[in-house]
C-alpha cells in the first residue's frame, strides 16, 4: 500500500480521463489524515480549475457561511478534507458544469477515504456525492436533504451551494432555519478540544 504522501502525489499527477477534459486535467483536493470534517462535492468549476483552490469561488463563500467557518480553517488540511467526486473541471453543459467525470471515482476514492482515520463528520454536497456516499437515500436531492437526521450526527447531505442554486434555498426555507444552526453547532462540536 502506497503511503499517503504517495498517493496524494499519484492523484495529483493523474491524467487517466485527459482526452475528456476541455481544460485538461488539474486535480483539486485536500486531504491529511488528521482532517476532521469530510466535504465530499461535485468536480471543481472553471474558477476552482483555475485557482487550483477548492471552493475559491461564491460556492465556497457561501458553504463557509452555512459552516460558520473561516477560511483558515477551511483551507487547513489536518482540519477538513476536501473530496470531491471528480477531481478536475469536467467542462460545462448545457444547463451548467458537466457531471464529474466517471473514471475518477473508481480509481482514488476508496484509497483516499482510507487515509481519513479521525474523521468526525462528511458532508455530502450534491446529487453525485450524495449517490456514492448514500445510496440507499431514496428520492430527490430535496428529500434527501430534508431527511437528514436519518445519518446524523456522522454525515450530513447537502444541496450545492452555488448561487444557482437561489432558488431551491427560497423554496426550501427550512433549509436555513432548522438544519444550518445545528449543522454549525455540529462543525464547532467537531473541533472543540481540538489539538494543533
Amino acid at each position: 500500500m502506497a503511503s499517503f504522501s504517495t498517493l496524494l502525489r499519484e492523484v495529483r499527477g493523474c491524467t487517466l480521463c485527459a482526452k475528456h477534459l476541455p481544460l485538461g486535467p488539474r486535480p483539486i483536493l485536500q486531504l491529511h489524515p488528521h482532517a476532521r470534517i469530510l466535504i465530499a462535492g461535485q468536480a471543481p468549476g472553471r474558477k476552482v480549475h483555475e485557482s487550483g483552490v477548492p471552493f475559491a469561488d461564491a460556492s465556497g463563500d457561501r458553504l463557509r457561511e452555512w459552516l460558520g467557518m473561516t477560511k483558515e480553517t477551511f483551507y487547513d488540511p489536518r482540519r477538513v478534507a476536501i473530496l470531491p467526486m471528480g477531481f478536475c473541471y469536467p467542462g460545462t453543459g448545457k444547463t451548467g458544469d458537466l457531471p464529474p467525470r466517471p473514471e475518477c471515482a473508481p480509481a482514488w476514492r476508496e484509497q483516499l477515504l482510507r487515509q481519513l482515520k479521525q474523521l468526525k463528520l462528511t458532508l455530502v454536497i450534491g446529487q453525485y456525492a450524495q449517490a456514492h456516499h448514500l445510496p440507499d437515500a431514496e428520492g430527490s436531492l430535496t428529500s434527501t436533504v430534508q431527511d437528514w437526521r436519518r445519518h446524523w450526527p456522522d454525515v450530513v447531505p447537502l444541496p450545492h451551494p452555488s448561487p444557482r442554486n437561489n432558488i431551491w434555498l427560497r423554496r426550501n426555507p427550512w433549509f436555513e432555519s432548522e438544519l444550518l444552526p445545528v449543522l454549525r453547532a455540529r462543525v464547532a462540536e467537531v473541533f472543540e478540544g481540538e489539538t494543533q
